[in-house]
C-alpha cells in the first residue's frame, strides 16, 4: 500500500544520527507533553527499515519522502519510556532468554523481525531461549532473517504485551542500556512520529 509522501524536512525538523538519539529526543518531548518534531534519519536502524540513505542534502529536497512512523512505548518497573526501533531484554545474547521486541525490522547488521513495518501499529515479537548449538545457527542465519522460524522461538505481532522475567533482566532501547526490570508492559502509538528520508 502506498505509505507517506513527497516532502522534505521541516525547518522545525531535527536531524537525528542514531535510534538512540532519535529516541531521547522522543522521550524528551513525551515528558514534556509537546509534539516531537519531525526526524530527519540520518542513519540508525529504523532509517535504514524505511530506506533511509544517509544523504543531508536529499531530506531538504524535492526527492525526500516524509512518512508517519509508530513509536514504541514501555513501563519498565514503573517507569515510562520509548523507542524508536526496537526493545532488547536480555542476560546474555549466549544463554537465557532474549526477548526483542521490534519497530524496525533491523538490529545491525540483523534482519532479525523480516516482516517488521514501523507503520503498521504492530510490534514484531521474538521470544526465546535456545539451546547453544541453536544460537549458533541463529546467529549464522540473522543476516538473512532466515532464523524463523524456530521451535525454540516464539514470534508474534501484538499492538500491546506483557513481559514477566523470572529475576531482573537488563533492558536495552535503541541500543542503549536503559536499567533491569522484572516486568514490562509494551505497546504502539501509531502515527506518534514524521519521519523523513
Amino acid at each position: 500500500q502506498p505509505w507517506g509522501q513527497p516532502g522534505s524536512l521541516p525547518d522545525d525538523g531535527v536531524l537525528v544520527r542514531s535510534d538512540a538519539e532519535a529516541r531521547r529526543l522522543a522521550e524528551q518531548h513525551r515528558r514534556a507533553g509537546t509534539a516531537v518534531p519531525p526526524l530527519g534519519l540520518l542513519a540508525g536502524d529504523l532509517c535504514r527499515t524505511v530506506g533511509g540513505r544517509g544523504d543531508e542534502a536529499r531530506l531538504r529536497s524535492a526527492e525526500a519522502m516524509t512518512l508517519p512512523v509508530d513509536l514504541g512505548s514501555v513501563l519498565i518497573d514503573g517507569r515510562q519510556h520509548w523507542f524508536v526501533a526496537h526493545l532488547v531484554a536480555r542476560r546474555s545474547w549466549w544463554r537465557g532468554r532474549v526477548v526483542a521486541v521490534m519497530n524496525a525490522q533491523w538490529i545491525g547488521a540483523w534482519d532479525v523481525a523480516p516482516k517488521g513495518h514501523p507503520n503498521d501499529g504492530m510490534l514484531d515479537v521474538l521470544d526465546g531461549d535456545p539451546g547453544f548449538d541453536d544460537r549458533l545457527k541463529v546467529r549464522k542465519r540473522l543476516a538473512t532473517g532466515t532464523h524463523v522460524p524456530h521451535p525454540a522461538i516464539a514470534v508474534s505481532r501484538v499492538a500491546a504485551l506483557q513481559v514477566a522475567f523470572d529475576r531482573p533482566t537488563p533492558i536495552w532501547l535503541d541500543g542503549e542500556r536503559v536499567g533491569t526490570a522484572r516486568s514490562l508492559s509494551v505497546r504502539t502509538e501509531p502515527d506518534a512520529l514524521t519521519c523523513v528520508v
